[in-house]
């Protein structure tokens, strides 16, 4: 596809954003990414996955610690409980370990498809489309689909490319949704896909 190509020149450096060095931290980075930037994220990670370092430690942890250490991402009630109630799952379903089939990670609480796919992307290696806001919003600004719902625009985009640039895609439309296709003011004087861009047609 002649835009995902041009986007993958304009960005080869585009890749997952949140700082991780394993599963779990992914898992944790992602659920505190709910209505958090990345940057902030990272902030606030780089101490609390010196803290907490299995499922076990974050499940022992008082509620009270785990929530103040992410205070900063906002919502940090529910994103405490849901990453308590997420590693409780690790540890008494699956022995500690983050599992890597979709079904099994649709499992754990606190994580939705575009979660899973951020982990079996990221993490393995596995093909996946990842949907976030960015993904809702250039596809179907750039024609790929007209869907609004996430799980039919994931659908429309595996029958659309092949599973070689599920990956690619969901690194590039981020990276280039925040710095070039941005939700407020479109910079297409700045954008290497525009001649094949509905919106320039």
């Amino acid at each position: 596809m002649a835009i995902l190509e041009a986007l993958r020149r304009q960005h080869p450096e585009a890749r997952c954003e949140l700082d991780f060095t394993n599963a779990l931290e992914l898992i944790v980075a992602t659920i505190l990414a709910a209505q958090c930037t990345d940057k902030r994220v990272n902030e606030v990670t780089k101490d609390l996955f010196r803290r907490y370092r299995t499922p076990q430690d974050y499940v022992d942890a008082p509620d009270e610690e785990l929530e103040e250490a992410i205070r900063s991402t906002g919502f940090f009630r529910n994103k405490a409980r849901n990453i308590k109630r997420c590693c409780a799952t690790l540890v008494d379903a699956f022995d500690g370990e983050v599992p890597r089939s979709m079904d099994e990670l649709l499992r754990l609480p606190g994580l939705g498809r575009k979660s899973a796919n951020v982990i079996r992307v990221n993490v393995w290696g596995e093909p996946g489309i990842v949907v976030d806001t960015h993904m809702l919003r250039l596809s179907r600004r750039m024609g790929f689909t007209d869907e609004t719902d996430p799980v039919r625009v994931e659908r429309e985009l595996a029958e659309l490319l092949p599973e070689s640039a599920w990956a690619p895609l969901s690194h590039v439309i981020p990276w280039h949704g925040r710095r070039v296709c941005t939700a407020r003011k479109p910079h297409c004087d700045a954008c290497e896909a525009a001649p094949w861009c509905p919106r320039r047609i």
